[in-house]
């Protein structure tokens, strides 16, 4: 794992912002798409919104979600809301290239196995993404593999519902699916993560964001989150 500590939230977003653009160009170049996966919380739209200002080959990429909360459409508690406000909004990106996780359908389950259609109609089979973003809980969780939940030991699924966590079931790629990406990115910021943070340059398997490949991982940290 590469680890930079960036001066704070911001500097850290907007390495990340490069970081992207970089492996988008580099897809585009090899394979023809750029297919990426986005976490939410509030870094990461400052992310996106530097991203618009990168050098991304718009038309070839192909945006998914790591993770989301079960809500209607249009819900503010949703991370897709956000993540077409700040794509759709500051780059050349077409909304049929998000692919939002259908957790409005009333069917849960049915609507995992849709999902995991998608990845593999866009992202081969098995599906892999080139760039995974993640990010970091004071809980040791990312996406939504949350400690405790009997998600951690989905091994045969890409994609898998949870249970209630803060109030919310979710719908979140698994550790297969995240694992096989070409590149993962953790974007960690806040004080109250020092402790989990810790933990994850450590590669400690307790904490679920421990579980997460190594090899071709990126952590971008603020300072106050290194404790």
């Amino acid at each position: 794992m590469e680890v930079e500590i960036l001066a704070d939230a911001d500097a850290a977003a907007k390495r990340g912002a490069s970081i992207i653009a970089a492996d988008a160009r580099q897809a585009a170049s090899l394979r023809g798409r750029f297919n990426v996966a986005f976490s939410g919380g509030k870094a990461p739209w400052i992310m996106l919104r530097a991203l618009a200002d990168e050098d991304v080959p718009w038309d070839k990429v192909q945006v998914f979600q790591v993770d989301e909360r079960v809500a209607p459409s249009g819900d503010p508690d949703r991370n897709v809301t956000h993540l077409r406000q700040s794509l759709l909004e500051h780059a050349p990106l077409r909304l049929d290239q998000i692919h939002a996780m259908p957790v409005e359908l009333p069917e849960l389950e049915g609507a995992v196995g849709q999902y995991e259609q998608t990845l593999q109609e866009l992202c081969g089979e098995p599906p892999a993404l080139d760039l995974a973003h993640l990010g970091l809980g004071p809980d040791g969780h990312t996406a939504s593999l949350v400690p405790g939940d009997p998600v951690l030991q989905v091994m045969d699924r890409d994609v898998a519902s949870t249970g209630v966590y803060m109030g919310r079931r979710r719908m979140t790629l698994t550790y297969p699916m995240l694992n096989r990406s070409r590149r993962i990115l953790w974007l960690v910021t806040g004080a109250d993560k020092a402790a989990a943070l810790k933990k994850l340059r450590d590669g400690d398997t307790s904490i679920p964001a421990g579980r997460i490949a190594r090899d071709n991982a990126v952590l971008l940290a603020e300072r106050p989150s290194v404790g």
